[in-house]
């Protein structure tokens, strides 16, 4: 009887990085920062894989996915801090942090899945170059994301379900800047073991599994690596591999050390400092990783820039009505029409 009189909980509220005014407002400034770098950064990703058919490989193809799922990861979190930051009272629904938790979930376990799949991919192509297109197919690129994100949104019903069945009646107060299961499990109003090994085994199966196959897949790179004999072509495959390997320290070492703690009570401030690596900085390192150390990235990014100056050097004039002689005064075309 005493449990049927209590109500449950519809709203909770979020203390945030930090409850300095002064300092919410840097925060806002450089969040902001980072989520519109994000969000520039892996459309830019997308719109040149897209586009550029040179990049329509499997290599580009899981890059493709991978920066639709950080651009999803970022924008499932960021935007809501960001307004907290401007706000005394920094609330969220029931229902609105279902929602939120849900969709990170699903898009950082994806990642976490397609990491590896890329890892697979550098294997195959730095240990297994002859059998590289029988083995990499369309059709085995294809089923390796849906798998990818099948087992996301599959590890995202566990953990969401098993978070959310148990009831909140007492304090509405999360020490976090988002509803992440470890932090909303502090709150239940029962015992939350069998939660706990929920978030565990999930973690488990979608961390540990793809950390071990990327470490399985790095080991065998290296050694091959290592017997290559000319030294520019060990660079090039250090150079394809170490971007994609820096990625995986950030994720998965920031995501190991909240998720695979014996006991998620043991959260404390310097928890939500470390999950802001792998909430926000990683999906805004991951473009610009990509892209700066990536040649061939950068290549075609420097052909779609030349198409548009040409199709604008062509469009131009015949807007105008002007010759090409009055066009090459433009700084921007001298350079298309000197070659």
């Amino acid at each position: 009887m005493g449990r049927e009189n209590k109500t449950y909980l519809t709203e909770f509220i979020l203390l945030g990085l930090s409850s300095d005014h002064q300092t919410q407002i840097l925060l806002f400034v450089v969040f902001l920062i980072i989520y519109l770098l994000t969000v520039f950064g892996n459309l830019l990703i997308i719109l040149l894989i897209h586009i550029d058919s040179q990049l329509h490989t499997p290599m580009y193809f899981f890059l493709k996915n991978l920066s639709l799922t950080d651009f999803c990861f970022s924008t499932t979190i960021v935007p809501k801090m960001l307004s907290h930051f401007l706000v005394i009272r920094k609330t969220i629904s029931f229902i609105g942090c279902s929602t939120q938790m849900f969709f990170f979930l699903v898009m950082g376990c994806t990642e976490s899945s397609l990491l590896a799949v890329m890892s697979y991919d550098r294997y195959v192509a730095v240990c297994k170059p002859l059998h590289y297109s029988a083995i990499m197919t369309h059709r085995v690129c294809v089923l390796l994301v849906i798998g990818s994100w099948v087992s996301g949104v599959f590890v995202s019903l566990v953990d969401t379900t098993f978070t959310l069945c148990l009831p909140y009646q007492g304090p509405n107060i999360i020490n976090h800047y988002f509803c992440e299961p470890p932090a909303l499990l502090k709150l239940a109003s029962e015992d939350t073991y069998k939660a706990e090994m929920a978030l565990f085994a999930m973690g488990v199966i979608i961390l540990l599994g793809p950390a071990s196959l990327i470490l399985f897949s790095y080991r065998n790179i290296i050694s091959t690596v290592i017997q290559i004999q000319s030294g520019e072509g060990r660079l090039k495959v250090f150079s394809t591999c170490g971007s994609h390997f820096i990625v995986v320290i950030f994720f998965y070492g920031s995501t190991i050390f909240t998720y695979m703690q014996p006991n998620s009570k043991k959260m404390n401030e310097g928890d939500k400092v470390i999950s802001v690596f792998y909430s926000v900085i990683t999906s805004m390192m991951n473009p610009f990783i990509y892209s700066l150390r990536n040649k061939d990235v950068k290549e075609a990014l420097r052909r779609v820039i030349r198409r548009q100056n040409l199709l604008v050097a062509v469009i131009f004039p015949l807007v105008y009505n002007q010759g090409y002689e009055d066009i090459r005064k433009f700084s921007i075309f001298n350079r298309f029409y000197s070659e």
